[in-house]
Order: C-alpha cells, then sequence, then structure tokens
C-alpha cells in the first residue's frame, strides 16, 4: 500500500464515509450525477488540489492528485464524475493568459463553476485527433464554430468546456496536427445559441454525451496560448490524465482485492473457508502482485511530472499496467464471488462495469502498445 500523503488519503477516506455504496448504487440505477459528492470534494478543496495557491488551490502536484483518486476508488467511489477538472485545468493554468486565469482559476478553485467537459473526440476520427473535422473560423472578434464531438463527458453538469477545434484547414498545413486551437466555452450561454448536447446511454453511469455546434460563436479572448498550437497543448493534459487514470485503477483494483480476500474468508463451502482453496488464493494473490507493480510505475510517472521531466513513456505504461491490473482484479473479485458477484447488494458488478471502461479510455490498450512500440523501442510506425 501507498502512504505517501496519508493525511490526504486519511481526509479523502473519511469524505468518503458519507458516500455508502447504496448512494453510488442509486445513482447508478438513475444514471444520476453525483452533485452532493462533488460538492463536498470540492468544498474540501480537493478539486482545487492542482490550482496554485494565489489562484484559491491548493498548489499540489500530480502526484498529490492521484492519492485523492485513488483513495475515492478504494472506498468504492467513482471519481469520474470530477477527475476531468483536475487534467482539464492544467491546459488553461499552462497555456492560459494572466486575464483567463484570473477570471476563472478562482472560480474554479471554489466551485463556483466547474470546467468539467472535455470536447475532443469526434465520431469520424475516434483517437486519429489530428483528423477532426471541427472547425473554428475566425470572424472579427469572434470564431464561428462548427461540427460535433462524442463521447464528452459531464457536458451537461459543466459551466465551461475545453474545445479543440481546427482554424486552419489540413491542406494548409505542413504537419497534421498543426492548425488546432483550444478554445474555452461557455455552455450556459452557449445552449440554444449553436450548441446542442444529447446524452448517450451506456453500461455504466458516466454522464457521457455528443455535442454538435451549429455557428456557435465564441469569443476571441475565450482563444487559449496561440492559434494553430493547440494539439501541443493538448498533449502537455494527456500525460497527467494517463497518471490520474491510473490512481483510479489502482484503487479499484485495491478494492476488488480487498472484497475479495474479505469475501474468501468468510464464505464456508465444504465446511471450510474458499480462500483456503489454492484456487482462490492464487489469483487474489496474482491480482494483489499485479496492482503493486502498476502502483509503482503511476507513482515514477506522477513524481517526474511534478519534477518536470519528460514523462510520456511512464505515463502511459502505468495507464496500461494499472488498467490490466483492474480488470485483472475485477474478473478475480466476481469469480470469487461466484453467483453472487452478480447479485447488485455486493457492489462487484458495478465496480466490474465501470473498471471495464479504462481498457478503452481515455486510450485504448493498443495505441498504448503501439506508443511504446514506436516512441520507446524505435520500431516502425504501425499506421
Amino acid at each position: 500500500m501507498n502512504n505517501r500523503y496519508s493525511d490526504i488519503r486519511s481526509s479523502v477516506r473519511s469524505l468518503c464515509t458519507g458516500f455508502s455504496s447504496e448512494y453510488w448504487q442509486e445513482l447508478d440505477e438513475k444514471a444520476a450525477y453525483p452533485k452532493e459528492f462533488v460538492s463536498a470534494m470540492t468544498k474540501s478543496g480537493f478539486l482545487g488540489a492542482l490550482i496554485p495557491e494565489e489562484y484559491g488551490g491548493s498548489g499540489l502536484g500530480i502526484a498529490a492528485a492521484s492519492a485523492i483518486l485513488e483513495e475515492i476508488h478504494l472506498s468504492g467511489g467513482n471519481a469520474a464524475a470530477c477527475h476531468a477538472q483536475m487534467y482539464i485545468m492544467g491546459t488553461l493554468l499552462r497555456h492560459g493568459s494572466l486575464t483567463q486565469k484570473d477570471k476563472y482559476l478562482p472560480k474554479i478553485a471554489t466551485g463556483e463553476i466547474r470546467l468539467q467537459a472535455f470536447g475532443v473526440t469526434e465520431p469520424s476520427s475516434g483517437t486519429d485527433t489530428a483528423s477532426l473535422s471541427t472547425t473554428a473560423k475566425k470572424n472579427g472578434n469572434e470564431y464561428i464554430v462548427n461540427g460535433q464531438k462524442v463521447w464528452t463527458s459531464r457536458a451537461e453538469h459543466s459551466d465551461l468546456m475545453l474545445l479543440l477545434a481546427r482554424t486552419t484547414p489540413i491542406d494548409q498545413v505542413e504537419r497534421r496536427h498543426q492548425g488546432l486551437s483550444v478554445f474555452l466555452v461557455d455552455m450556459k450561454s452557449s445552449m440554444n445559441a449553436g450548441l446542442t448536447i444529447k446524452p448517450i446511454k451506456t453500461m455504466i453511469n458516466h454522464a457521457t454525451t455528443e455535442v454538435f455546434f451549429d455557428d456557435l460563436v465564441i469569443p476571441v479572448e475565450n482563444l487559449i496560448g496561440v492559434e494553430g498550437e493547440g494539439f501541443k497543448y493538448i498533449l502537455d493534459g494527456m500525460n497527467a490524465e494517463r497518471i490520474l487514470i491510473s490512481a483510479e485503477c489502482v484503487g479499484d483494483a485495491r478494492w476488488f482485492i480487498e472484497k475479495a480476500t474479505n469475501y474468501a474468508n468468510e464464505r464456508n463451502v465444504f465446511n471450510r473457508p474458499i480462500g483456503q482453496n489454492q484456487g482462490i488464493q492464487f489469483p487474489i494473490a496474482r491480482s494483489y502482485a499485479q496492482t503493486e507493480a502498476a502502483s509503482l510505475m503511476s507513482t515514477r510517472a506522477a513524481n517526474l511530472f511534478d519534477l518536470g521531466e519528460p514523462c510520456g513513456a511512464e505515463a502511459n505504461i502505468a495507464k496500461l499496467l494499472a488498467s490490466e491490473a483492474s480488470w485483472d482484479a475485477a474478473n478475480m473479485c466476481i469469480q470469487t464471488f461466484g453467483g453472487y458477484g452478480f447479485a447488485k447488494e455486493y457492489d462487484v458488478e458495478r465496480k466490474f462495469r465501470e473498471t471495464r471502461l479504462y481498457q478503452i479510455a481515455p486510450i485504448s490498450t493498443n495505441l498504448i502498445l503501439s506508443y511504446i512500440a514506436e516512441h520507446v523501442l524505435g520500431l516502425p510506425r504501425s499506421f
């Protein structure tokens, strides 16, 4: 178990005791947003962990933020409702103007406004981000946006969206990733003024949506950084995203291991605990070993990020190992519980569904393997 930031971990665990498995199960059944949980996290200052103190935040690093998210998942909760605010905010912090930071960061820190929506993925381009087709055409002091995003989670519950759109046609740039720009979209004022949100029903309660832009007007002052440099800005946040997701997966895996271990000790069949059988013991032990290894890589990636060192390989490997550890632990846990693993009251099936997502999002396992092959091992690009 990682004991770094023990005070923060203890505080998060204490907060999470107010949100029982029944709370999360009810939200899951209703596909409802955990507004009470998000409010409590905000009031406690945890969602402002990465915001500098001069803007009202805690000024902590990714390693501390990882501890927060891991503990939420270890406690049986789901940080998906609020984790994006941590890594999206980094783009504004690192590349936004002083005026933008002064205007938004203090309000994000207090929870007065939420920055939780990230508009990048599109139906036709998927993870081929450079091929996105949403456009933002400059017209005087405004940009006119047209296009569509998909899998934009929390759009209905966010005051601001970080949007990536093409400002220079792809046939007019030397490299495909050039000509993309990042904008802040005021969600409230944009509704029914060129912005339409359509919820997507999924196997988990993730509040994800499709977002449509029809001549949406964005003021030029909402452009973050330099026009055409948006892809580079987004990449900065992707390493943070992978590290934070890896921490959530480690938390999930530890929840499954604890759940399975307790059940294996308590459940008696043939006049002895099922945990006495190696067929039950070994999968739990293997999951424990996998999880501890994933945690070490997640910690290494977070430390490098906080030092300002290159960490692309470590961030991707951490996400790969942690997502596989959590999914293997989920399978192990449901197998340990047998039929009861499918019963909602034990909560295993909910967490089982939730942790499956991270084999695909925010980047698929295969794309991480492609990244390692090309950028770490020097093998030819496969696509």
